[in-house]
């Protein structure tokens, strides 16, 4: 079967679909065949960055390796079974014919608490959460006392990755191995660096999750999207010298694939 990474965050401007595509193209560069998914069925940043890809290597005429990306499909009302809730279907249905042809799985949720989110979360054996390197968004994982900072319980979204856990356990599947991922990681504000970093080591203690650093604030991210690009493709796209901050952030990619420990990814891409 193949091995289901799911990108998740309730809270918009994280770099979900960032991660999704470096991930993926990651894993595509080192030989694996890696299918794609969208579930934010209005925004689509995963699915536009793929087709931005598409369109881009086609006016450039060049081929390079690409995740296999595929839109949910629709699910006639007649052949639903009786009381089957119809997005339950329509992703059953994509990861189905995904894995028939995938050794990864690649899973953009929305950033919002849908039922879509909530079946792709008990999918996962691996789990991405990208979160921006701050307390302003602390409060997607727990919530905090104001004054003293101490953590006074798992949020909504923490709760949701409990109750995916308990019914993956229930129908006798391997843990979710849950990453939080802390992204945009400034070089100034070194205090704060140190203290959301103390408490998502304090909560990932409680809650069950591994810390990782991510993806630092930097403009060739937002450069890249409208080409579809990632940064592990510059070289074969004419860019021979690199700068310093380019080098320094397809490290960080390379970083990230090591901390997720996936099975049978030994080789650095």
């Amino acid at each position: 079967m193949s091995h289901i990474i799911v990108v998740g965050n309730e809270k918009g401007g994280s770099g979900k679909s960032t991660t999704c595509m470096h991930v993926a193209t990651a894993l595509v560069r080192m030989g694996f065949r890696v299918g794609a998914l969208d579930l934010d069925v209005r925004q689509r940043s995963f699915g536009r960055y793929v087709e931005n890809r598409r369109a881009y290597l086609e006016r450039a005429g060049l081929t390079l390796p690409s995740p296999n990306y595929v839109e949910l499909p629709e699910i006639p009302a007649e052949e639903l079974k009786p009381g089957e809730n119809p997005f339950d279907a329509r992703l059953s249905a994509a990861v189905s014919a995904l894995e028939a042809v995938s050794d990864f799985i690649v899973i953009d949720c929305p950033g919002s608490h849908t039922r879509l989110s909530q079946v792709a979360h008990s999918l996962a054996d691996t789990l991405i959460t990208p979160l921006n390197d701050s307390f302003v968004d602390f409060d997607l994982l727990a919530r905090t006392d104001p004054d003293t900072g101490k953590v006074k319980g798992p949020s909504i979204y923490s709760e949701m990755v409990w109750n995916a856990r308990q019914l993956r356990a229930q129908a006798g599947l391997k843990p979710i191995d849950w990453l939080v991922v802390r992204n945009r990681l400034g070089a100034q504000q070194m205090h704060n660096k140190k203290k959301v970093g103390a408490a998502l080591e304090e909560l990932s203690r409680r809650i069950g999750f591994r810390v990782a650093a991510g993806f630092s604030e930097r403009v060739i991210f937002r450069e890249l999207f409208p080409r579809g690009l990632t940064l592990l493709d510059l070289r074969d796209t004419g860019v021979d010298q690199l700068n310093l901050s380019n080098i320094a952030a397809r490290q960080e990619v390379r970083d990230l694939i090591a901390e997720l420990r996936l099975p049978g990814v030994t080789a650095q891409v």
